[in-house]
């Protein structure tokens, strides 16, 4: 993917998510995460001592959104609010680890399974911690468009106007403006 991280290690990739190989995913993420030297400190900050209760509720996060387990309790938003220091280039970071994490372990197939959910959560993150007229770094734009699902519009589909800048969506929000 990039050639400035260091690549995940190469093991057998998955056709299906399982269990057990989403406890794998989860583990090999992690450890890759607490050696980074962006990443690894502000998870240790936030979890220093705490490591092994925090994985087994990601192998359940995790397990949940990709098989429908259902088995995952807790609020993603609320419990990333408090994390001090979080800047644009520690989600692209994040990302960037947790895609090629993936990558290394599924089938393209079972991989989007999991792509499409980490980019859908990091985006909402984003959005909330650093308001709607966020731009998403050039970096994290990349993995975006890499991991997109490729099709051409078809004729009969009616083409959405542009954005302007700051509005994340199609069609504006009615309510307050946030400077009012």
């Amino acid at each position: 993917m990039n050639p400035s991280f260091p690549a995940a290690p190469v093991v057998e990739r998955a056709a299906e998510p399982t269990e057990a190989n989403i406890r794998e995913l989860v583990y090999a993420f992690y450890d890759r995460v607490r050696a980074d030297p962006l990443l690894g400190p502000v998870f240790d900050a936030t979890l220093a001592g705490r490591w092994d209760d925090h994985l087994p509720k990601m192998c359940t996060f995790w397990a949940s959104l990709v098989l429908g387990a259902k088995q995952y309790r807790g609020n993603v938003q609320q419990a990333h609010q408090p994390l001090e220091g979080i800047e644009p280039q520690h989600f692209s970071r994040w990302l960037y680890l947790f895609l090629d994490t993936v990558e290394t372990r599924y089938e393209p197939v079972a991989a989007i399974r999991f792509m499409e959910p980490a980019l859908r959560i990091a985006q909402s993150l984003q959005l909330s911690r650093f308001g709607w007229d966020y731009k998403i770094p050039a970096e994290q734009q990349a993995l975006l468009e890499r991991v997109a699902p490729k099709r051409q519009p078809r004729e009969e589909e009616p083409q959405l106007p542009a954005r302007p800048a700051g509005e994340p969506f199609p069609a504006r929000i009615i309510g307050r403006a946030r400077d009012q």
